[in-house]
């Protein structure tokens, strides 16, 4: 199973990712739920380091991706982690027994 845990500030507002695991949905590297939570995970990384330029700190490696702020979340920043956040969430409705998206507030 994967697991996220969608990090949130005081406001609400996303301030991290942490996925971890693996979805079990298919054979290793045609599993098209880990292919999907993957490819928007690391599309925040991009968005957030290459189009808004903020600092962030990142680790990826086979089962496991975090993404942090370094500053606080701002409308623009919300906006790249928003998108993702639906799109894990869209999955877990359709993959309950494969991804699990969980909010913790810091």
């Amino acid at each position: 199973m994967i697991k996220i845990s969608v990090m949130r500030q005081d406001d609400d507002k996303v301030i991290g990712l942490l996925v971890e695991g693996h979805a079990g949905a298919g054979a290793y590297g045609q599993d098209i739920v880990c292919a999907g939570i993957s490819a928007l995970a690391q599309s925040v990384i991009l968005g957030l380091a290459k189009h808004l330029h903020r600092e962030i700190n990142y680790d990826v490696k086979p089962g496991y991706l975090s993404v942090a702020l370094k500053d606080k979340a701002d409308d623009l920043t919300e906006a790249v982690f928003a998108v993702a956040v639906l799109g894990f969430a869209e999955i877990e409705k359709s993959n309950p027994k494969n991804v699990s998206v969980l909010n913790i507030r810091r």
